[in-house]
């Protein structure tokens, strides 16, 4: 059974033969923000150029806040919103096609949720995103709850909202599917653990805390900063290692990986950075890891260690340009990013050189897309710039929609789906161009 499982997921984030019309994970069937399969040549005929008047097929408001990405899977888009208040949370289901919304439903309501403090302008009470499987769909607000919907007739299986941490400046990590589980990270000031839900019925399986080294206290034993650096946004990725599966997580002052069937640590790499949100990428046989915020650094290892790994095991780091909050996105050895300034860059995965770094302008907090050999970049000034996907640094075109960009793009077949702070869009090319 666990062969199998295995099989399925790498079917589902790894070794998949073509491109897909699901996109069921916040980064992409792949887990790394590619809509091109790994090795397909074919082109989907993604769109170049769009604006408010030009290659979009419908357009919907979305109410209240959230900057969960849209995932996609058998006609339906789902993606959460929230109060500004952050009082009621609600699931939303759009029908792919028509940009219609088949489901609008508050699933939790919290009497005290914490005020976002200066994190308003860049997170909000809906930023983790949905995760779909055929028929299931699950939607997580941190601490603030998880439930598990019927995608057929809309009802609650399940729900959750007993599993506590204070996020203090709001929920960032996405739940992740894995065999029967549903993982969940919670990185909060006053707690750091991950758990595991059976996703049946929403009971705990296994739960791990956080052994990260802080380094945080001042003189009287209190967390500098009311516990800024303990907290973290990053969503896991699980990897293949010789047969058997890691989860790689990245928290404030260590990366680590995890079994992901019992919950145990398997090796963790202490860090002096805090409240990474970049989600982990693996190619070429390396874990790489974007350690957030402070010493922000790009972290590459052999994911193969075991216990407390000696500084000696990363095989290669890089302090350019390393984004904190955005995802990368892999393509033929290459690593491409924008960080939080404007400034692209692109490095070998296998070594870390650097290809070529050029500002392109804006600031940026949902990650990068690549598609048909380009690169697709999302301000939070609502900008797309397109980026040639290779060697060389080239600007390919530049697209301007009303609102900003705080969600992550999804694919479907020949369009984009974006969602913006206000509303949420299928972008595809109408043959014009």
């Amino acid at each position: 059974m666990r062969t199998f499982t295995a099989v399925l997921l790498l079917l589902f984030c790894g070794v998949a033969a073509s491109a897909r019309d699901d996109w069921p994970d916040f980064r992409g069937p792949w887990c790394d923000g590619r809509a091109n399969a790994p090795g397909q040549t074919n082109l989907l005929g993604l769109p170049l150029h769009w604006s408010e008047s030009e290659n979009v097929k419908w357009k919907t408001p979305i109410p209240y806040r959230g900057w969960s990405s849209p995932v996609i899977l058998n006609g339906q888009i789902w993606l959460t919103t929230a109060t500004l208040d952050g009082h009621e949370f609600f699931a939303i289901c759009v029908d792919q096609e028509k940009g219609t919304v088949l489901f609008n439903q508050k699933i939790f309501h919290h009497d005290n949720p914490e005020s976002l403090g200066a994190a308003i302008n860049f997170n909000c009470y809906a930023s983790p995103s949905p995760v779909l499987e055929p028929g299931r769909v699950y939607v997580s607000f941190g601490s603030y709850g998880t439930a598990c919907l019927d995608t057929t007739d809309f009802k609650v299986l399940w729900q959750r909202d007993d599993l506590p941490c204070r996020h203090f400046r709001g929920p960032g990590s996405s739940p992740i599917l894995w065999d029967n589980l549903l993982i969940l990270t919670l990185d909060g000031i006053d707690l750091q653990y991950m758990a595991a839900l059976d996703k049946n019925t929403g009971k705990t399986v296994w739960k791990t805390d956080r052994t990260a080294h802080w380094n945080d206290l001042d003189a009287s034993g209190q967390p500098m900063g009311g516990g800024d650096f303990r907290k973290a946004f990053s969503t896991p990725i699980i990897i293949d290692v010789g047969g058997a599966q890691q989860m790689l997580s990245a928290c404030s002052k260590a990366v680590l990986s995890y079994d992901p069937a019992t919950g145990r640590e398997l090796w963790k790499m202490s860090d002096n950075a805090y409240s990474p949100a970049s989600r982990p990428l693996f190619d070429h046989g390396l874990a790489i890891f974007a350690t957030g915020n402070g010493k922000a650094e790009l972290l590459a290892l052999h994911p193969d260690g075991h216990g407390e790994l000696p500084a000696s095991a990363v095989v290669w780091r890089s302090a350019r340009a390393v984004p904190s909050r955005t995802s990368g996105a892999l393509d033929d050895g290459l690593l491409f990013m924008v960080n939080e300034g404007g400034i692209a860059s692109c490095c070998q995965s296998v070594d870390g050189a650097e290809v070529w770094r050029e500002r392109i302008g804006g600031e940026y907090s949902a990650s990068v897309l690549y598609g048909d050999g380009r690169i697709y970049c999302f301000s939070q000034e609502g900008k797309t710039t397109v980026l040639k996907a290779g060697r060389a640094f080239e600007s390919l075109a530049t697209n301007q929609l009303a609102s900003g960009f705080m969600a992550s793009p999804a694919v479907s077949g020949r369009a984009l789906y974006l969602r913006t702070k206000t509303d949420l869009y299928r972008i595809e090319d109408n043959g014009n161009r």
